[in-house]
C-alpha cells in the first residue's frame, strides 16, 4: 500500500480575491483565508462605521443641492459712457378747465364729481357764465378726443429745456396716454430718435427743465372721484426705455416752488429661474408688448380685465378696442381698476423678469424763485411774482456718477460642488475613486456572469458524471499499450458499460447494446 495523498489546499473564494486586489481600503484585511479574528472584526467595525459616515455625508450633500440655494453679489461697475434714462412726467391736474365745454360736461359731470343741480354754479367756476339759451348735447362723446384737447401741452408748460448745456424743446418729447391723462416722456426712443448718452455724472450733465404748471387751469375740485387731484405740480418717473411708465404708482412728485435735484444711478439687475429663484425667462404673452416688464405685465392684464368686465378700454391702455365712455368711466372702469389694484391679487399675478433695470433715487430741494430773482423771472416771462412762487419749478435730473450697480444672483451650489463635495467624503472615509467604483461593478459584473449565466448554460448541457475513479491512459496507443490489449472497460452489475473519452478523464452513461 502507497502513501495516502495530501490534500490539495482550498483554493481561496472570489470575494477573498477581490478584497486583496481591490482598491477601496480596508476590504484586504477583512476578507483573508482562515476563519474570524478578532483583527478582522475590528477592520469590518472600522469599514461599516466609515461607510455608514461617507453615504451620511452624500445624503446630506444632496439634499442640499436639491434645495437650489443662491447667492445675491453685488458689483459697481465703471463705464466710460451711459444712456440716460427715460423721464417721463405728467401734470396732476388731468384737464384745464379753460378747454371745458358745455357738451363735455354733460357727459363729464358724474366723473367729475358734479351733480346735475349744481351743473351752473360748476360752469362759473370755470369762468363761463350760465348759458340759458336752448342746449342740445351731442348724441356721442369721444373720450380720447377729450382727453387730447383738454390736457396741459408740453409746448405751454415748457419755459426752458437743456441737456447736457445744450438747449432742448418740446420736440425732444414723445406724447404718451396714463391714468394722468396725456404725459411726456423724454429720451424715449421712439419714433427713430436715437438714445441719449452721458459722458460725465453730477449737475450739468443730464436733463435740466423749467415747467410752469399752469395752476390757473386747475379744475376745481367739486368732489370726491378719480380724476380729481388735491396736488399741485407734477409728477415724475425714471425707467428704462424697454417698459412702460406706470407713473400713478411709481413716479414721484414735484413740487412749484422749488428746484429739485434728482441724482440717480442705474442699477442692473439679474436673477435666477426657477428652480434656483422666481424670475419670469420666457417672453411676454401679450398683443401689445414685446419686451416683458412688470409694468408691461400690468397694464396688459388690466386692459384684458377691463375688456373682460366692461367691454371696453380707458383711454391710456394700449389697443384698438372701444374706449370706455365717462359713464362707463364712473360706473364700471374706475370700480373694477381699483378693485383690481387694492383687493384682487391673484388675477393680476407679474413675475420679475431675469433681467432690469432700475434707478435708485436721491432728492434734494432749493427754494425758487429768490427775492432777488422773483422780479427777473416775472419780467422775462410776463407773469407775476405771485404767479412765479405758485407755478414754477426747476427740475435737475442726472447721474451721481458715471458707474452703475450690478445685482446678480448666482447658483450657491452647482452639480461641480456636488460631485466635488462627494469625492472628497469618498476619498476621506472610504479611500475610494470612481476607478474603485468601476471595480466593483466589474466584479458584481463577473459574479452575475459566472452564477447566474453559468447555471442557465450547464442546465442546457448534458448531465455529465466523473469517473469511477479509473485511470487509462489518454492515447491507448501509447508505448507499451497494443491495440489489442488495451483495457476493457469493466461491466457494472448494472448491466451498463463505462467507455473512455479520448481526450478527459470523463464519462458518459451508454445503454448496454
Amino acid at each position: 500500500m502507497g502513501a495516502p495523498e495530501e490534500e490539495a489546499p482550498r483554493p481561496p473564494s472570489d470575494i477573498t480575491v477581490f478584497g486583496a486586489n481591490c482598491t477601496l481600503h480596508g476590504l484586504s484585511h477583512i476578507f483573508l483565508p482562515g476563519g474570524v479574528t478578532i483583527r478582522r472584526l475590528l477592520w469590518a467595525a472600522a469599514f461599516s462605521s466609515s461607510l455608514s459616515i461617507f453615504l451620511y455625508q452624500v445624503a446630506d450633500r444632496v439634499i442640499e443641492y436639491y434645495q437650489y440655494p443662491h447667492v445675491t453679489i453685488l458689483d459697481e461697475m465703471d463705464s466710460p459712457l451711459m444712456y440716460f434714462p427715460a423721464i417721463t412726467l405728467c401734470n396732476y391736474n388731468s384737464y384745464r378747465k379753460s378747454q371745458i365745454r358745455r357738451n363735455d360736461m354733460f357727459w363729464m359731470a358724474g366723473l367729475l364729481g358734479v351733480e346735475q343741480s349744481d351743473f351752473d354754479d360748476f360752469m362759473a367756476a370755470l369762468g363761463q357764465p350760465p348759458d340759458n339759451s336752448k342746449f342740445f348735447p351731442s348724441k356721442t362723446f369721444n373720450m380720447l378726443e377729450f382727453v387730447q384737447r383738454t390736457s396741459h401741452n408740453i409746448d405751454e408748460m415748457l419755459l426752458d429745456c437743456k441737456y447736457r448745456g445744450k438747449d432742448c424743446g418740446a420736440e425732444n418729447f414723445t406724447t404718451i396716454y396714463t391714468r394722468y391723462g396725456k404725459c411726456y416722456t423724454f429720451n424715449s426712443g421712439l419714433d427713430g430718435n436715437p438714445l441719449l448718452t452721458t459722458l460725465k455724472g453730477g449737475t450739468g450733465n443730464g436733463l435740466e427743465i423749467m415747467l410752469d404748471i399752469q395752476q390757473d387751469e386747475y379744475l376745481p375740485v367739486w368732489g370726491e372721484t378719480d380724476e380729481t387731484s388735491y396736488e399741485a405740480g407734477i409728477k415724475v418717473q425714471i425707467h428704462s426705455q424697454d417698459e412702460p411708465p406706470f407713473i400713478d404708482q411709481l413716479g414721484f412728485g414735484v413740487a412749484p416752488g422749488f428746484q429739485t435735484f434728482v441724482s440717480c444711478q442705474q442699477q442692473l439687475l439679474q436673477y435666477l429661474p426657477p428652480p434656483w429663484g422666481d424670475c419670469k425667462s420666457t417672453p411676454i404673452d401679450s398683443e401689445f408688448f414685446s419686451t416683458y416688464s412688470i409694468t408691461a405685465c400690468r397694464i396688459d392684464c388690466e386692459t384684458r380685465y377691463l375688456l373682460e368686465n366692461c367691454n371696453c378700454r380707458m383711454v391710456h391702455m394700449p389697443g384698438t378696442s372701444t374706449v370706455c365712455t365717462p359713464e362707463q368711466y364712473k360706473d364700471c372702469a374706475d370700480p373694477a381698476l381699483d378693485f383690481l389694484v387694492e383687493k384682487d391679487n391673484d388675477y393680476c399675478v407679474c413675475q420679475t423678469p431675469c433681467n432690469m433695470t432700475r434707478y435708485g433715487k436721491e432728492l434734494s430741494m432749493v427754494k425758487i424763485p429768490s427775492k432777488a430773482s422773483a422780479k427777473y423771472l416775472a419780467k422775462k416771462f410776463n407773469k407775476t411774482e405771485q404767479y412765479i412762487g405758485e407755478n414754477i419749478l426747476v427740475l435737475d435730473i442726472f447721474f451721481e456718477a458715471l458707474n452703475y450697480e450690478k445685482i446678480e444672483q448666482k447658483k450657491a451650489y452647482e452639480i461641480a460642488g456636488l460631485l466635488g463635495d462627494i469625492g472628497g467624503q469618498m476619498g476621506l472615509f472610504i479611500g475610494a475613486s470612481v476607478l474603485t467604483i468601476l471595480e466593483i461593478f466589474d466584479y458584481l459584473y463577473e459574479v452575475f456572469k459566472d452564477k447566474v449565466l453559468g447555471y442557465f448554460i450547464r442546465k442546457k448541457r448534458p448531465q455529465r458524471c466523473q469517473s469511477d475513479n479509473l485511470e487509462f491512459p489518454e492515447n491507448p496507443t501509447s508505448p507499451g499499450v497494443t491495440p489489442n490489449h488495451a483495457p476493457r472497460a469493466p461491466v457494472t452489475p448494472s448491466g451498463v458499460t463505462r467507455t473512455v473519452s479520448d481526450s478527459r478523464r470523463t464519462c458518459y452513461l451508454v445503454t448496454r447494446l
